[in-house]
């Protein structure tokens, strides 16, 4: 653990950091089938970045049997978990954070993941070393596209909104840091364009974290650091 930064970073982790936002769609499309829904896959897909109990009212709509969403999560985080094994973290994201760290900015995993979930992608990613802190499900009352989970890493590293910057992959993420006036640089390695994640409010957009370490000197988190230092 670092100590309390002057100015830090927010990382996103299901498809920014790691490789698995088509498989949360498959996950969800199988647990909506056991509960005889029939979601399309490209809609599911859309809505992943959001919190599952948000992603359900979303995509089943409001007059659904809302009774069953506490065991719909359930199923898919059961299903979800037999693919653990399969998940990568993407090429770059470790050395990204390493980078970041590197600058003296503080580093937080502002993830809305379950804390097993969590778990298991830290350890996929390998970072913990440079690491100012880590959030989860239930760290936060609300769900993306609501603000609390980054709310919750800004408080775990002791950063205020206007010294951060957000790293994500999805709208809910751009849309969730808005709110806070918190700048979003997101990537497009978890299935969202550039076009979409613009339109959102996203100030810079690259294809993927290695991507965006190679542009590191240009981009917004360089300059982040360069705020730091002065």
């Amino acid at each position: 653990m670092t100590d309390s930064p002057e100015r830090g970073v927010l990382f996103d982790v299901d498809g920014t950091l790691v490789d698995t936002n088509y498989l949360h769609t498959i996950a969800w499309w199988q647990a909506f089938r056991r509960f005889g829904h029939d979601a399309p896959m490209a809609e599911i897909h859309r809505a992943i970045g959001m919190g599952g109990d948000k992603l359900i009212g979303h995509l089943l709509g409001s007059d659904r049997d809302a009774s069953q969403d506490g065991e719909l999560e359930s199923t898919h985080g059961a299903i979800y978990s037999s693919y653990w094994p399969s998940i990568r973290r993407f090429e770059g994201a470790r050395e990204l954070l390493q980078r970041c760290a590197g600058k003296g900015l503080g580093i937080v995993l502002a993830s809305s993941a379950s804390k097993q979930e969590l778990a298991v992608m830290r350890t996929i990613i390998d970072a913990d070393d440079v690491l100012a802190g880590a959030t989860s499900s239930s760290d936060a009352e609300n769900s993306k596209p609501s603000p609390d989970i980054l709310r919750a890493a800004l408080d775990t590293a002791g950063l205020l909104a206007e010294n951060a910057v957000f790293v994500g992959d999805a709208v809910w993420d751009v849309l969730a840091a808005k709110e806070l006036g918190i700048p979003t640089i997101a990537v497009e390695s978890g299935g969202t364009s550039e076009a979409e994640l613009r339109n959102a409010g996203a100030v810079e957009v690259y294809a993927d974290v290695a991507e965006l370490l190679a542009a590191f000197d240009d981009s917004a988190l360089h300059r982040l650091g360069e705020e730091r230092e002065k």
